[in-house]
């Protein structure tokens, strides 16, 4: 967050950054994932402060861009290949 807030998300002027995730930031994500698979969700963000989710986005999840201008991982194409392979489809 921005040192006069203590709103910690993009739109607040917070910043991203490349991080390594923790053992239970894997932990977290892999229970969370495994649900959120189960009922259907394709694409969630995870806000994890400390060792505690504090908020699970799936009607718009950010960092898209963040991922591909920070760590050089098209996000974007990656999503877009996943649900067209769950469509049964390709990209031309």
């Amino acid at each position: 967050p921005r040192t006069d807030d203590n709103r910690g998300n993009l739109m607040a002027g917070a910043r991203a950054e490349v991080c390594d995730l923790t053992p239970r930031d894997l932990q977290i994500c892999e229970r969370v994932g495994a649900e959120l698979a189960v009922r259907g969700v394709a694409f969630a963000g995870l806000d994890i402060i400390g060792d505690y989710l504090t908020e699970v986005n799936i009607t718009s999840p950010t960092g898209i861009r963040e991922i591909q201008k920070l760590a050089g991982v098209d996000a974007a194409a990656r999503l877009f290949d996943s649900l067209l392979e769950r469509l049964g489809r390709t990209a031309p």
